[in-house]
């Protein structure tokens, strides 16, 4: 374990090492993110920053920590995330379609569906029992991975938010995996801590102020990693298995969910992109850039926590657990205004409740 301890290390200062150098070829390629209506950087900014992420953890899971893995799914979900990569440093330099970046994200999900054989076979529900989901496991594991793929890439709007709010809930993750999912092997805690130390080395050269973007080549990375780990420990589903990764991914999931609704009941394209998220929320009730980020990452920090609480209560605890977690996020969301000043339906429930007390 402490050698494990010391590569990790290694890794994160391989990351931190190779950021400089990925920063130059991102100018050179034209990986330049210009500021705009929806931009909040003010001066032209070097992204393709996950390209220093994939190299040094390419170098950690292949030469530090090779004997770790198997070699099978190794090779199979490098070739995945290759795809992954290749598909965000080509958005970065020339801005694909929303359709063209799904498209990619698809195949390689198919990679790691048939190749690598990570996917979800089996759910365990409370009373029902357990039931094989058949042909059901291809469409639901290729839902999973494009829908935490895109909500981690939603989340990408400020210097260093997606990479910190990734490091908790990767961190967490190994966490609850190593010590409570008995997932397959240690080796599977050991590939998200590598992931973990690339992410963390990186993390200087892009908080604010940044130096270096994640870029798509670096959120669709991150995301989609994120995805495949928590399928590890989701081969076989159960309610608490099932929970855990959400609430870890609880920002990015409840941003993505939000935005959703919101333009749907704003009758806009779901797929069109606006200045309404978690992040600019906060920074229009008047948070600076950096105070938005930190409390962000204190919403990630709640969220990990709880996810430890799952596997230390009963089923019911679980259930009660989930719903007060409902109600404080709604609460929250509400009321910095994420769906509109016009629609907060329990915070106005509440104040009715409370005129009603008054009048008695």
């Amino acid at each position: 374990m402490f050698s494990v301890i010391v590569k990790l290390f290694l890794t994160m200062i391989l990351s931190a090492v190779i950021t400089p150098f990925v920063i130059k070829l991102a100018y050179i390629l034209g990986a330049v993110d210009n500021p705009n209506a929806r931009r909040v950087n003010k001066k032209p900014m070097p992204t393709m920053g996950g390209l220093a992420i994939f190299i040094a953890f390419t170098f950690s899971t292949f030469v530090l920590l090779r004997n770790q893995f198997p070699s099978h799914e190794l090779f199979s979900v490098f070739l995945a995330e290759t795809i992954i990569v290749l598909t965000g440093i080509i958005d970065d330099i020339r801005e694909l379609s929303p359709k063209a970046k799904m498209a990619g994200i698809f195949v390689a999900s198919l990679v790691i569906y048939f190749l690598a054989g990570i996917r979800m076979n089996e759910v365990v529900l409370p009373i029902i029992g357990s039931f094989k989901l058949g042909w059901w496991s291809f469409p639901i594991t290729i839902i999973w991975i494009l829908a935490i793929t895109n909500a981690v890439n939603l989340i990408d709007g400020l210097d260093g938010l997606a990479t910190g709010v990734s490091i908790i809930g990767l961190f967490t993750m190994g966490i609850v995996g190593y010590f409570f999912l008995n997932i397959t092997n240690v080796y599977v805690a050991i590939w998200i801590f590598a992931l973990v130390a690339a992410l963390v080395g990186f993390l200087p050269h892009n908080f604010h102020p940044a130096s270096i973007f994640l870029g798509d080549t670096g959120a669709l990375f991150i995301g989609f990693m994120i995805a495949v780990f928590s399928l590890k420990g989701l081969k076989n589903v159960t309610f608490i298995t099932m929970l855990i990764p959400v609430v870890i991914l609880g920002v990015p999931i409840t941003d993505t969910v939000y935005a959703m609704l919101r333009r749907f009941l704003n009758k806009k394209p779901i797929t069109q992109a606006d200045k309404h998220h978690l992040h600019h929320r906060l920074m229009q009730l008047g948070l600076s850039h950096r105070q938005t980020v930190l409390v962000i990452y204190g919403l990630a920090l709640v969220f990990a926590f709880i996810s430890l609480l799952y596997p230390l209560s009963s089923f019911w605890g679980s259930v009660l657990l989930t719903i007060a977690l409902l109600l404080g996020l709604e609460m929250f969301v509400e009321s910095i205004g994420l769906m509109g000043d016009n629609r907060q339906p329990l915070l106005h429930s509440i104040q009715k409740f409370i005129k009603r007390l008054e009048k008695k």
